[in-house]
């Protein structure tokens, strides 16, 4: 099984959103069924097959929620330490390339935002400066090309 890294508050949101999709989206769908196998032959009807479609993408997202709540392992910022990059860290880089600061947050994979500054621990950047220390200089083969990263600061 594969472990996924979440924050307190990442854990939270996954909650709600599961819950909303199995008391609100889920009864939609269905009522959506019903009306749409109400108009005939379902052979033919589009609405129907529409809706089990959709019905189908929402079963598949709910297990996929319950899957990464299932196999969760919470971020407790309190046992991180700010010696080494790991998960829950935020990192301030210079990317030698660009002759530039930029900041990153480690996350698990399900709570990356990578336009906003959170990438995950198995992104490629993020899995290489997974166990790196302040001053350390990394080199990352990206789908851009090779990146070289000097460590400057690690926060919790």
């Amino acid at each position: 099984m594969e472990k996924h890294y979440l924050t307190p508050e990442g854990k939270a949101q996954l909650e709600e959103k599961l819950a909303y999709f199995k008391t609100v989206r889920r009864p939609e769908v269905v009522k959506r069924i019903g009306i749409a196998r109400e108009f005939g032959d379902l052979s033919e009807n589009s609405e129907y097959d529409a809706a089990k479609d959709e019905q189908a993408q929402i079963e598949a997202e709910i297990t996929e929620m319950e899957d990464i709540l299932l196999n969760a392992e919470i971020i407790d910022k309190k046992k991180i330490g700010s010696d080494k990059v790991s998960v829950g860290c935020k990192v301030t880089l210079y990317d030698e390339d660009f002759d530039e600061e930029v900041e990153y947050r480690i996350s698990g994979s399900s709570e990356s935002d990578p336009k906003n500054g959170i990438i995950s621990n198995v992104s490629p950047v993020g899995k290489a400066l997974v166990g790196h220390k302040k001053g350390d200089t990394v080199s990352v083969r990206t789908p851009g090309g090779e990146a070289t990263y000097k460590i400057l600061k690690i926060e919790i």
